[in-house]
């Protein structure tokens, strides 16, 4: 199987492609335009494999995506490459519009080009997966039902905007032109390798640097978390047995406030590795002005999956957060040159609320 993953060296991404050249019959094209998150280091266990090949290329790129469908044999692509962080969008949210809307439709009309123009047997095969978010379904009540499949879409920020939009062109050019797609809405992704703009290795950083560690608002806005790990088999599963034309929401069934995500990442390490002072890390949590149009609550019915394909995390989100805490303690190789030259922790997406 040639499998063409789009945004490979993103956090989600390289464990995706980490995961599935573990099958030699898999042969692995990583495409990333390598922008400020995309990482090549996350992939540096697998790049000298011989069923691993990196391209640096741009989605908007409708003729270089082209070539390589067509130089690489490609059966399935599996498309993550996306602008993702709300806090990004707020402050330019034109360059999600770009990638996230613009770069879809290139790489769809590519890959309609390419898939009827393959033989009987390898147009069966080819499978177009785009992978999105929970977040085009909008905001929850802490009391309401979790997002089914069937949630109508209703977006808060140009990000998750960005990303419905993209979600749409891909079933309209299923319904439309014939494209086998399947579409996955996956909740808050946690793990190694994830770039410390969001919260999880942010406060797990800023923590180990003994310096403040950030909650918007009161820290009552919930999300469901799930290990990446168990995302990148759930991605591989549904390219390779979900239904042509469906979606599939992927979730850990871990709801937490980000305020308890905090707390217990303080807990882990005042046990992993304790403050010189011997103070408990939530001594340095640190309350701040709310994002702007901040949704309350996300949370995903994960039944689908689970009945139709037989799909279950294997982490809990406290097995999978001591395991990420315990990389991020051994892996500084990784996280100190992004801190120095990336990203040092700064606050994002306070513009709009500035004007």
């Amino acid at each position: 199987m040639n499998i063409l993953v789009t945004g490979g060296a993103g956090f989600i991404g390289s464990a995706l492609c980490r995961y599935l050249v573990t099958d030699p019959g898999n042969r692995i094209i990583n495409l990333d335009k390598l922008t400020y998150a995309g990482n090549p280091a996350s992939l540096r266990q697998i790049e000298a494999l011989p069923n691993y090949r990196f391209v640096r290329g741009d989605i908007c790129d409708e003729a270089a995506m082209a070539d390589v469908l067509a130089a690489e044999h490609i059966d399935r692509i599996m498309h993550l490459a996306a602008e993702t962080h709300v806090d990004r969008s707020i402050d330019g949210p034109g360059t999600f519009i770009e990638t996230n809307i613009v770069g879809t439709f290139r790489l769809l009309q590519a890959a309609t080009k390419y898939w009827r123009n393959l033989p009987g047997s390898a147009a069966e095969r080819f499978r177009f997966h785009h992978v999105s978010t929970d977040e085009v379904f909008g905001d929850l009540s802490f009391d309401d039902n979790s997002f089914s499949e069937e949630t109508p879409y209703a977006p808060s920020s140009p990000y998750s905007a960005s990303k419905a939009a993209s979600d749409h062109l891909v079933r309209a050019w299923h319904h439309t032109f014939g494209l086998p797609v399947v579409v996955t809405n996956c909740s808050n992704n946690f793990g190694p390798f994830h770039f410390p703009e969001k919260l999880v290795p942010l406060i797990i950083l800023n923590a180990l640097e003994e310096i403040p560690l950030p909650v918007y608002g009161n820290g009552t806005n919930i999300r469901d978390w799930l290990y990446v790990d168990d995302h990148a088999r759930a991605l591989d599963l549904v390219a390779t047995n979900g239904g042509i034309g469906e979606s599939y929401n992927i979730g850990g069934s871990s709801e937490r406030s980000n305020l308890a995500v905090v707390e217990t990442i303080c807990d882990i390490l005042d046990h992993k590795q304790p403050r010189r002072n011997r103070r408990s890390y939530r001594d340095l949590i640190a309350f701040v002005d709310d994002r702007p149009g901040h949704d309350r609550r996300y949370a995903m019915d994960t039944t689908k999956i689970e009945r139709e394909l037989g799909w279950k995390p294997l982490e809990s989100f406290e097995t999978g957060l001591s395991q990420t805490i315990d990389w991020y303690l051994a892996n500084s190789w990784w996280w100190q040159p992004i801190r120095k030259r990336n990203y040092c922790g700064e606050r994002l997406g306070r513009l709009a609320a500035m004007r």
